[in-house]
């Protein structure tokens, strides 16, 4: 074997030998895969499952959480979840939503207030009395007294609907009457329909549910 083939052997194999020890390049590995976007979503490009939708309250006061728009939940004791007795401070918590305040200014101890979608007071409102919630009216078709009564039905249908429960008084300022009806589970609560006359065909013109002596006042707070 000569020398020169020998020196080419030992080259080589301190080739191999140099090669085994080199440290070896780490491969990339591939990004993880995840199941969020590369780049920030904006909210409103955010898959829909993954939006959450936040209450909504102003003062702690929950927005349409309540019967804050529902127009058939006349009782003896209250409307809905309010009751009679509700202290003034506690009315729009009882409610579900905002009321507007009215008359305070001229008379803190009777007052009235209403809800925001009321377009005029005679709508719907409630009264304040003594700083309590006392009673509530409407002169609007589209609410139910207690039993089933609407502004629009005649006497002789509310005489059906209330038989043998009805006080007639007479009005104070026109022909018509107040048909009077006490709570038949012998609550403190009264029900009183103003109509336009006495005959049966007369028609009623508006109602309200209260506590004596609010549920009986004709000119607003007197």
């Amino acid at each position: 074997m000569s020398r020169t083939f020998l020196m080419l052997a030992l080259v080589a194999s301190l080739a191999a030998c140099t090669a085994e020890r080199a440290p070896v390049a780490a491969e990339p590995q591939p990004a993880p895969v995840t199941d969020q976007p590369a780049e920030d979503v904006p909210p409103a490009t955010a898959p829909a499952a993954m939006q959450i939708e936040p209450e909504t309250a102003t003062d702690g006061v929950a927005q349409n959480s309540g019967p804050d728009g529902d127009r058939d939940l006349a009782r003896f004791d209250g409307y809905g979840d309010v009751r009679f007795g509700t202290a003034a401070a506690d009315m729009e918590r009882a409610w579900g939503g905002r009321l507007a305040t009215l008359g305070k200014e001229g008379n803190e101890s009777c007052y009235f207030m209403t809800p925001t979608w009321v377009e005029m007071p005679a709508e719907f409102n409630f009264m304040i009395g003594d700083g309590r919630f006392a009673r509530y009216g409407t002169e609007s078709d589209r609410f139910t007294a207690p039993g089933g009564g609407r502004v629009g039905m005649t006497k002789g249908e509310i005489a059906k609907r209330y038989d043998g429960r009805i006080e007639e008084r007479p009005h104070k300022y026109t022909d018509g009457q107040y048909l009077r009806i006490t709570d038949p589970a012998g609550g403190k609560g009264v029900l009183v329909f103003e109509t336009d006359g006495k005959a049966d065909a007369a028609a009623v013109t508006e109602w309200r549910v209260g506590l004596a002596p609010e549920v009986d006042y004709v000119e607003g707070c007197s």
